[in-house]
C-alpha cells in the first residue's frame, strides 16, 4: 500500500501559479506511473499531467498532459526523493478544485491504483 503526503496548493489568485507537491511512500517512485487529477465542483475528476514509470533503457521519463494544461505545466519527478510536482502556471477560475496525486504500476494508462486525500485549491483575487 502507498501513502502520499500532498503539499501546496491553497490560494492562488486568476493568472497566478500553483505548485502541488505529491510525496510517495511504500515504493520507488521511480517505478510508478505517478499523476495529478482535478475535480472542480460539480463535475468529473480529470487527469492533468503524468510521468510514466522509469524506462532503465532510455533513462527519460516520459510525460502526459492534458491538452487544456499544455504549455502552461510542467511535472517533474525526483527519485531520490520520491516525489512528483506539479507546477501550472497562468491558472484558470475554472481550475479550482481539488487535485489529487495517484500511483499504479507501469505506465499512465488505465486507472490509477492508489489515490491521496487531495488538495484544495482555490481561485481568486
Amino acid at each position: 500500500q502507498l501513502q502520499f503526503v500532498e503539499s501546496g496548493g491553497g490560494l492562488v489568485e486568476p493568472g497566478g501559479s500553483l505548485e502541488l507537491s505529491c510525496a510517495v511512500a511504500g515504493a520507488s517512485v521511480a517505478y510508478l506511473a505517478v499523476g495529478w487529477f482535478r475535480q472542480a465542483p460539480g463535475k468529473e475528476r480529470e487527469g492533468v499531467a503524468c510521468v510514466h514509470s522509469r524506462d532503465d533503457i532510455t533513462k527519460y521519463d516520459i510525460t502526459e498532459y492534458t491538452r487544456s494544461v499544455e504549455g502552461r505545466v510542467t511535472l517533474s519527478r525526483d527519485n531520490a526523493e520520491g516525489t512528483v510536482d506539479l507546477i501550472l502556471r497562468g491558472l484558470r477560475p475554472e481550475e479550482a478544485g481539488t487535485y489529487y496525486c495517484a500511483a499504479k504500476r507501469g505506465d499512465c494508462s488505465g486507472d490509477m491504483e492508489f489515490w491521496g486525500e487531495g488538495i484544495v485549491v482555490t481561485v481568486a483575487s
